[in-house]
């Protein structure tokens, strides 16, 4: 494996003999047959994934990426740039959500800087991976250049090793950065070929007139990125064209806990498309990847459908920085509980469905 081309990573494969070994145990535990739905089907993933008889989900390592998005200069955000350094800020002292969430679940959690227009108020607790302050104005060129987004990439890469380091379990990665769901959107209308009404949402609570504006300045961004890349239209030069530096960070790190055998709770509409960017580089990847929630964000249902994929919940999230995966985690370490102590038909002395 290279840093420099995590994409290029191999990937490791499922043990298909846990999950034949999963499936045989599910059929003997003493419930009906499909009983506890969702929950089977995530410990024999698990079990798969983690090539072990008893999967777990203790060892929750959370990553979060921030970055600044020059598209911002648009006029797409209710909120001002300052406030992704100040963000990095309150993760790092314990005030934000997904802060509180990693304390109630004993998760490590790091914060990793892949490029802000201001400097965080403090250093300390910050992995400074800045690539630039911030990415150039994707409606008006490109957000990035090819160096700029290799090294996002291999950010990505390096949180992915840091998480097999510590002997992580299950892997969930945050984001954090005004302007994101803009740059997230674009990404994802070009990755699927989909118009910007309906992938546009309020992000940090837009109304009306504000969710028109950043889908025509999304449109316009588009033009832009066709007219430039229609002859080499792959997903990393989407990437690099209207992507942010903490969605690029993040579909390395995906990639590079598929290749480091590390499964991979996916949280919203962000996260999502990064997801997506990384399955269409890597289609084997898609097997890595459990789905916590469905966003609050009108076109992430889009996504999951292009994903193949069902969340695990739907509150009505829409907050980001991994608080929807990290809500999910205790579902699954029920589901991984009743895999692994649930008493067989033979052990309980109870007759199952055969007599």
């Amino acid at each position: 494996m290279t840093t420099s081309s995590p994409w290029l990573a191999e990937l490791a494969t499922p043990s298909d003999t846990h999950r034949q070994r999963a499936l045989a145990r599910q059929s003997q535990l003493t419930k009906p047959a499909g009983s506890l739905g969702e929950l089977e089907n995530v410990a024999v993933r698990l079990a798969a994934l983690q090539g072990t008889d008893t999967p777990n989900a203790e060892q929750v390592q959370i990553a979060v990426f921030a970055g600044d998005h020059g598209v911002c200069d648009e006029g797409i955000s209710l909120f001002p740039q300052a406030v992704t350094a100040q963000m990095i800020a309150n993760f790092v002292t314990g005030g934000a959500a997904i802060s509180v969430m990693a304390r109630q679940l004993g998760a490590a959690l790091e914060v990793i800087n892949t490029g802000t227009v201001c400097a965080p108020p403090l250093s300390a607790g910050v992995i400074d991976e800045q690539v630039a302050a911030g990415t150039a104005n994707l409606a008006r060129e490109s957000a990035m250049d090819a160096q700029q987004l290799a090294a996002a990439l291999a950010a990505g890469d390096r949180s992915a090793a840091r998480a097999l380091e510590r002997g992580c379990q299950l892997f969930i990665a945050g984001e954090m950065g005004i302007g994101n769901t803009t740059s997230a959107s674009a990404l994802a209308c070009a990755l699927l070929a989909e118009h910007p009404t309906h992938l546009t949402g309020p992000g940090t609570g837009l109304d009306r007139q504000g969710v028109q504006h950043k889908a025509a300045i999304i449109q316009q961004a588009l033009a832009r990125h066709y007219q430039q890349h229609d002859d080499d239209a792959t997903p990393l030069t989407c990437l690099q064209s209207l992507g942010g530096f903490e969605i690029a960070a993040i579909t390395g790190a995906l990639i590079g806990c598929a290749a480091r055998g590390i499964p991979v709770l996916v949280d919203g509409f962000i996260v999502s498309v990064a997801a997506l960017c990384a399955v269409q580089l890597r289609p084997a990847l898609s097997c890595w990847l459990l789905f916590a929630h469905r966003s609050r964000e009108p076109g992430h249902q889009r996504i999951l459908d292009a994903l193949e994929a069902t969340p695990l919940l739907d509150l009505g999230m829409r907050l980001g920085e991994g608080s929807g995966a990290a809500v999910a985690v205790p579902l699954i370490r029920s589901a991984c509980a009743l895999h692994n102590q649930m008493a067989t038909f033979a052990d309980a002395g109870v007759s199952n469905a055969d007599g």
